[in-house]
């Protein structure tokens, strides 16, 4: 398993790995947990080859003290990827590496996938993501890339980035990852208390009951029960809630047969921001 720092390192184990099969991509920014080993798992099954990368990247973050409290964890990353497989490529960069001596985002159109939800309460959040995902696929070109559904307007604005940029790889969502409590799995999470922790969990079963109610219930009236809820929850405050259609993601005004929706929601557990979403029908 290699651990590379540079562009220039990485071009011959890519020439190596792309002349003895197949390529495939799981971009991460390190903290690593089960939810990002099964995206590796997932690529291992379907590539010969996997890279991770593992980078936090500046240019996502609209909140300096939120990038500076990123933990950096190489080392016990390593050693969690290393009990997966050997047939791994690290690819661990500074940022000087990736974006040179100016540190800063394109622009893209995204169609407005980019101007909701995520996108409106996080300045500049997604163009961050496209610029280093972009980046990532031109320098590793793989066949497949990987991403975890729990960030799913990511995975729609990154299958709509490969579009726009006439990328030729397989973008692939994979399902959520949920701790024993239902808390969708993220690094945040370790800057949970236990307790915390475990009130968390009722974000998760919030959406559930939020599904049930999509089926006879009203979009608005869903809405409006979700955010009745963290009214007795004083430790976890609501950002946001929205349901939205899968392709546009755009707020549902009225629900349609032929439309497949989601929930998606925002919550401040303290000082820990927990994003998570459900499939509605």
């Amino acid at each position: 398993m290699s651990l590379i720092k540079t562009k220039k390192e990485l071009q011959s184990p890519l020439l190596i790995a792309k002349e003895n099969g197949s390529l495939g991509l799981v971009p991460t920014m390190g903290a690593l947990h089960q939810g990002h080993i099964s995206l590796v798992k997932k690529a291992l099954s379907e590539n010969d080859t996997v890279v991770v990368t593992i980078f936090v990247n500046p240019t996502q973050f609209d909140n300096k003290e939120d990038l500076d409290k990123y933990p950096d964890t190489l080392d016990a990353d390593r050693k969690l990827l290393g009990e997966v497989s050997e047939n791994l490529i690290i690819f661990a960069p500074q940022a000087k590496e990736i974006y040179g001596s100016e540190i800063e985002s394109e622009s893209f159109d995204f169609g407005g996938l980019d101007t909701v939800m995520e996108g409106a309460f996080r300045e500049g959040h997604f163009e961050g993501v496209g610029t280093i995902v972009e980046k990532l696929l031109t320098l590793v070109q793989p066949a497949r890339a990987y991403f975890g559904e729990k960030d799913f307007q990511q995975l729609q604005i990154i299958k709509k980035l490969v579009v726009l940029k006439n990328i030729p790889v397989a973008i692939i969502g994979c399902p959520i990852v949920r701790e024993p409590s239902g808390l969708a799995m993220s690094s945040r999470n370790e800057r949970l208390s236990s307790e915390l922790r475990e009130e968390a969990s009722f974000i998760y079963k919030t959406l559930c009951s939020a599904k049930a109610r999509f089926g006879t219930k009203s979009a608005q009236v869903v809405t409006e029960w979700v955010e009745r809820q963290f009214e007795e929850h004083p430790d976890l405050e609501l950002e946001y809630f929205m349901i939205s259609d899968i392709e546009k993601l755009r707020p549902v005004q009225r629900k349609r047969r032929n439309k497949k929706y989601r929930g998606f929601i925002a919550v401040y557990a303290k000082d820990v921001r927990l994003i998570d979403n459900i499939a509605l029908n």
